[in-house]
Order: structure tokens, then C-alpha cells, then sequence
């Protein structure tokens, strides 16, 4: 007589449980050791939808941080200024790009993205839809904003999802190109006129209390600190990076020579860091929600762009399945002259192999070098054995040599010369004055 309850189903059930446990002391396992979490890894759901969430925060802050400064790419003052604004705005579309395809890797569809932002159904950081008046706000904004960006960003670069954080890296380089020159174009008005100056102060001043909020709620009433703190998504907590932030803030403004406008703002030896006031949540919040000076504005304007932009990506869409109908066609005839051709496929010498290895979580595979193998599965266990037998990897790529294209060596200086006339791309090209720390 069969126990009561037992059967087929309660077996799926069990072996389903036990492997549930497997899976997640093997992911807590790696969490433990600081270890990266790869796309193909399994990740609790909760982890899933909370970096879905993060990451499409992210996303969408970076392509509605565009709005700001492009209005003023036709009213900067000089050209160098205005090849500055625009490469700022193209690298906040690029951002975008990285975080949705990070998004992507975890099972989220960039159209579904772009339709939770345009109806209100996700958040994004909105203590940037405040208008900017002067140019000084152009500068002011960048410094302040792009500065807390800075700070967060480097953090979650070392979160414990892999695909995310290496994007990071390269956000990372590019907002501080974008928080420098804003600090630059800012000493560039405190060394002008009374006018100037006044303008400058008056930017600061605004664009203190949205930078101080980019941080979120205080971590007393932050609804996805803990559990993210715990999966090493977030690195350190809301409070600590403003705290972070106000210090670096500091002595920046004391070389520009504006006064940041909190009058508790002080240092205070016993903690070691600066006393200062927190910025309004109730406002916080009240932006959060859709209430802020521009969130409408600039939403609606987003929502424009997109049905505005709908033909280029049908277009792109289309020019896309006929290349690949090219191809495949391409592809077809050649497999008809490899099957006529059959002597000549069976080489005298065996098909070269190309290997790549991954040393270590985290980072990606780099050429090691090349074999000879009659097919993929021998390629990668000769791979094995001449590459990684002292134990230098984690993982192996194989690919035939024939199936790559790469640039001719002997091109590379007409080849890659354009990216290096823009100087201004990167952060080195804005020094700041003797004595700034933190830039």
C-alpha cells in the first residue's frame, strides 16, 4: 500500500525543492565570497527584480539626463563649449544603451523598459528635471549631479552582479569627464565678472538640495536598502554616500569660491566628517511622484522623442532582417560550394582555433592563443590542457580562426586617429586648480 500523498508529483515536488536548495547555497555561496553573479548563473527572483529595478532606474535617468543640458548646445559661448555639451549628451545615450542591454541579460525587455518610464509605472532619478535658467546651471548641474553620480557609480562598481558592474566601469570614466568639466566651466565664471560670480552662486544654490536628494530616502526609510546591501548589490548605503559626497563637495567649493548654502554645514572633528543639513524629503518624495518643476515637461518630451524616432528603428529593424537574409543566402551558396567541394574540407592540415580564457569572476576572456583540432570539442579539451592546466581560468572560449575579422595592424594610426582629436572626452583634459581633492 502506497503511503498517503506519495506518487509522481510529490517526487517533481521534492526534486524541485532540493534543487532550489542547491542553486541557492551555491548563489549565497558566491555572494559570501564576493564573487560575481554572471547572467547564466541562477539568482533568486527577489535579486532578479530588484537589480531589474535598479538598473532601469539608472537607465532611464541617463536618457532623461539629456534634456538639461541640450537645450543649451546652441547657447554655449563658444564652440569648444558647445562640442562639450553635445559629447556629454551623446555619452547619456550611450549610457542608456549599456544599462538596458545589462537589463536585457536579465530577462527584461528594453520596449517593456521604455513603456513603464513613459507611463509613469517606473521611477528614474527626477531631482534632474529642474530648469536650468543660466549657463551657470549648465555648470552647476554638472558638477553637483554628475559629482553624486560620480560617487554612487563608483561604488556599484564593485556590485556583485558581473554584466552591471562592468558597465560601470566604463559609465564611470565618462560621467567623471562630465563632472570635471562642469567644475571647469564653474571656475571659469569665478574667475569673471562681479556678474559672473553672482550667477555662479546663485546656480550653486539651487542645485545644492537636488544633488543632496539624488542619494534617495535616509536609509531609515529605504524600502530596498537592506535586502540589497545583503545580495552586495549596493555597496554602501544612502547616507553613508551623501555623507561621501558633502565632504568631497567641500573643498571644491572653497576653490571655486562659492558658499554652499546650509548653515549647519561644518566640520566636526569627533566624526571626522562634515555636519550638514539633509536635504528635503517631503520635497524628495513630491518629486519622486511626478509633482517636480519640469517632470511633465520633460516626460512628455521624452515620449515625443520615442514616437518620433519610431521609423528610424523600423528602418533599422528592416535593413537589419535584409542583411540577414544576405547572409543567410550568403551562407547557403557557400555551404552548397563546401558540399561540392568536399575533397577540399577535409584539410591537410586541421582548422585553426583561436582560445580565450577567463582568469577570474568578474572579468572578461582574453586571447591566450592558438591550436589545431579536427572540431570544437577536441579545440576546447587541447584548450584545457594547453592553457589552463596550473589552474589560470574559469572559462574557455574556442572559435575558428576562420570566422574572425579583426582591423589590419598596419592601419591602426588612420584607422583609430579620429577618437583622439576629442580630447575633451576625457577627465585629464579639465585639470583642476592646485590643492582640489576629489575631482
Amino acid at each position: 500500500m502506497k503511503m498517503r500523498g506519495a506518487g509522481p508529483a510529490n517526487d517533481a515536488e521534492d526534486d524541485l525543492r532540493r534543487r532550489w536548495v542547491v542553486s541557492i547555497s551555491a548563489f549565497d555561496a558566491l555572494i559570501a565570497g564576493d564573487q560575481k553573479i554572471e547572467y547564466k548563473d541562477w539568482m533568486p527572483d527577489g535579486y532578479r527584480e530588484s537589480l531589474i529595478r535598479q538598473i532601469a532606474q539608472h537607465a532611464h535617468s541617463e536618457i532623461m539626463g539629456m534634456q538639461p543640458e541640450a537645450a543649451w548646445i546652441s547657447r554655449a559661448p563658444s564652440l569648444a563649449r558647445k562640442a562639450v555639451l553635445i559629447a556629454k549628451v551623446q555619452d547619456e545615450a550611450g549610457h542608456g544603451l549599456y544599462l538596458y542591454a545589462v537589463a536585457e541579460t536579465l530577462g527584461a525587455r528594453r520596449e517593456d523598459l521604455l513603456d513603464a518610464l513613459h507611463e509613469g509605472r517606473q521611477k528614474y532619478l527626477s531631482f534632474i528635471n529642474y530648469p536650468t535658467l543660466t549657463w551657470a546651471d549648465v555648470g552647476a548641474l554638472a558638477w553637483l549631479t554628475d559629482g553624486a553620480a560620480v560617487v554612487n557609480q563608483v561604488s556599484l562598481c564593485r556590485t556583485s552582479y558581473g554584466p552591471y558592474a562592468r558597465a560601470l566601469v566604463r559609465i564611470c570614466r565618462e560621467e567623471s569627464f562630465h563632472h570635471r568639466q562642469g567644475f571647469d566651466l564653474l571656475y571659469t565664471l569665478s574667475q569673471g565678472t562681479p556678474a559672473q560670480r553672482r550667477s555662479l552662486q546663485e546656480a550653486v544654490e539651487r542645485w545644492w538640495q537636488p544633488a543632496l536628494a539624488m542619494f534617495g530616502p535616509p536609509d531609515s526609510l529605504s524600502t530596498h536598502s537592506a535586502s540589497s546591501m545583503a545580495w552586495r548589490i549596493k555597496r554602501a548605503t544612502n547616507d553613508e554616500l551623501r555623507q561621501r559626497f558633502v565632504d568631497l563637495c567641500v573643498p571644491q567649493a572653497e576653490a571655486l569660491g562659492v558658499r554652499l548654502p546650509d548653515p549647519a554645514l561644518r566640520w566636526n572633528p569627533e566624526r571626522g566628517h562634515h555636519d550638514f543639513t539633509p536635504p528635503d524629503y517631503d520635497e524628495l518624495m513630491r518629486v519622486v511622484a511626478g509633482h517636480g518643476p519640469r517632470n511633465k515637461q520633460r516626460l512628455a518630451h521624452r515620449r515625443r522623442a520615442h514616437e518620433e524616432g519610431a521609423w528610424v528603428r523600423e528602418a533599422a529593424a528592416a535593413h537589419a532582417a535584409k542583411e540577414a537574409a544576405k547572409q543567410a543566402a550568403a551562407r547557403e551558396i557557400d555551404a552548397q560550394e563546401a558540399i561540392a567541394q568536399e575533397v577540399d574540407a577535409v584539410e591537410e592540415e586541421w582548422p585553426l582555433w583561436e582560445v580565450f580564457v577567463r582568469p577570474r569572476r568578474g572579468v572578461g576572456h582574453t586571447h591566450a592563443g592558438s591550436l589545431r583540432a579536427p572540431d570544437a570539442a577536441l579545440a576546447l579539451h587541447s584548450a584545457r590542457d594547453l592553457y589552463t592546466r596550473r589552474e589560470e581560468g574559469v572559462s574557455l572560449w574556442v572559435v575558428p580562426s576562420r570566422s574572425m575579422t579583426s582591423s589590419d595592424p598596419e592601419h591602426k594610426d588612420a584607422y583609430f586617429a579620429p577618437a583622439a582629436d576629442k580630447q575633451y572626452r576625457h577627465a585629464s583634459f579639465f585639470p583642476p586648480p592646485e590643492g582640489v581633492e576629489g575631482l
